[in-house]
């Protein structure tokens, strides 16, 4: 339930700040998009800061959060060494 009353909080957060961008609901797309963008960046802002304060360089500290693989996920091309997440036998 905590999860919930906090991204209603983060909500509310955003709700302000738009309104104070006159920017009204529902935000135009490239609006939207870019704070999404924002908000997937700042994500990585507490595990890179803990890296960088742990004495690691900041290219290490991207690197050992796994930052570009959070932000970018799997890129055309590459492939992925894990194996497939199981099924729950639905449908078979």
């Amino acid at each position: 339930m905590k999860m919930y009353l906090l991204s209603a909080g983060a909500g509310l957060l955003v709700g302000v700040v738009y309104s104070l961008l006159h920017v009204r609901s529902p935000a135009p797309p490239l609006v939207a998009l870019v704070g999404l963008l924002g908000i997937l960046v700042g994500e990585q802002i507490v595990p890179v800061g803990q890296k960088l304060v742990a004495g690691l360089s900041p290219a290490v500290a991207w690197a050992e959060a796994k930052c570009g693989a959070h932000l970018f996920g799997a890129l055309p091309g590459r492939h992925s060494d894990a194996s497939p997440p199981p099924t729950d036998g639905a449908g078979s």
